[in-house]
């Protein structure tokens, strides 16, 4: 099954974080856009659109991703940009539900 049909799971801590080797790996399952900040502990992608209106509704979408799955991303936004980073705060680093949605949020675009 595809990272972008899967759901997240509750993640409370007690789960190791991904590795840096490990989330290189698995970054091969998202887009190349994705990449992975210098500390390999989060995810971090810039969409970019044409105007105002289009960049807030990608947002929304993903407000909605980001509460279906329960699991939320940093989002800085501008007029024609939407800057995402995800990471699972509970164990300060990667875990499958950023991948998850990720994933989810390439759909969208």
């Amino acid at each position: 099954m595809s990272l972008s049909e899967q759901h997240c799971k509750p993640c409370e801590g007690g789960v190791r974080p991904y590795t840096v080797a490990e989330a290189r790996a698995k970054m091969s399952e998202l887009a190349r856009d994705w990449q992975l900040d210098a500390s390999g502990t989060a995810l971090i992608r810039e969409y970019r659109f044409k105007n105002f209106f289009r960049t807030m509704s990608f947002v929304n979408a993903v407000a909605h991703v980001a509460n279906v799955e329960d699991h939320h991303p940093d989002l800085t936004v501008g007029y024609d940009r939407c800057l995402i980073r995800y990471s699972t705060h509970a164990i300060s680093g990667l875990s499958e539900n950023d991948f998850i949605c990720a994933a989810k949020i390439d759909r969208l675009a």
